[in-house]
């Protein structure tokens, strides 16, 4: 069944106003009277609704459904300014695998700059698709997407969190294959996990340094090297394994 986000609180009639939200419902599926959807307010509750009046975009809410897809913890994906379109591909696939947040900063090793203009833009393009993954894969709530012009605000974001890791392929190559599923087994539902990637050429020792200084953690990722787009995939993938797949066991 087709599921929409829509801005506000739920009530018992809704009239969906988003222009791009109304073509898709019905234009593109060309919902009916008495066709039934699923409705997503701010309150990140899934609700089944029927169409009241197509003509005037109204729908009636049928009832509660108890459905909550949302990771156990809070995971926020930052990536250093990666190269081409890879943060749309990251923007896409982070959301299918449960990532509350996306944050990109220009990291020492970054090729591509971006100012404010440009990052406006992106952040525009890149919402438009975390929107439409979330509905895709019947999330509870769409991520944010956060771009950072400057590094020291990205620094300043880091304090809030209560684990950081830093995805780090040194580690990998020194031994170090064990921390990640250390520290995942340490964490208790709702914390606020940042797990941090650096860009195609990787994070460098100085930022390393200064990830360190504000709390962050190195974590290997296994032997294999990974590509910039790859390594935060297979660390969504094994924080759904460790905290969802195993403990269901």
């Amino acid at each position: 069944m087709q599921q929409y986000f829509v801005a506000g609180k739920a009530q018992d009639e809704v009239t969906i106003t988003d222009k791009d939200t109304m073509k898709h419902m019905f234009q593109v599926m060309r919902l009916a009277d008495g066709d039934k959807v699923v409705l997503v307010f701010d309150d990140h509750i899934k609700r089944l609704a029927k169409v009241l009046d197509s003509s005037s975009h109204r729908f009636q809410i049928l009832e509660t459904l108890d459905s909550d897809v949302e990771l156990p913890v809070d995971v926020t994906i930052a990536v250093g300014f990666p190269k081409g379109d890879k943060l749309e591909f990251l923007a896409q696939k982070t959301t299918e695998l449960g990532a509350n947040q996306l944050w990109a900063f220009p990291a020492d090793w970054s090729v591509v700059k971006w100012d404010s203009k440009k990052l406006a833009k992106k952040g525009d393009k890149l919402a438009k698709i975390t929107l439409g993954a979330a509905e895709q894969s019947k999330r509870n709530r769409v991520p944010e997407v956060t771009l950072f012009e400057k590094k020291a605000d990205f620094l300043a974001g880091l304090s809030s969190f209560d684990k950081v890791f830093i995805a780090y392929e040194e580690s990998a190559k020194e031994g170090e294959t064990a921390a990640l599923a250390r520290e995942l087994s340490r964490m208790t539902a709702g914390e606020k996990l940042l797990f941090i990637f650096g860009p195609e050429g990787g994070i460098s020792p100085e930022e390393i340094a200064v990830f360190e200084a504000h709390g962050g953690q190195t974590i290997g990722l296994g032997p294999r090297i990974m590509r910039a787009e790859t390594a935060p995939l297979y660390a969504l993938s094994s924080i759904s394994y460790a905290l969802e797949l195993q403990k269901s066991n």
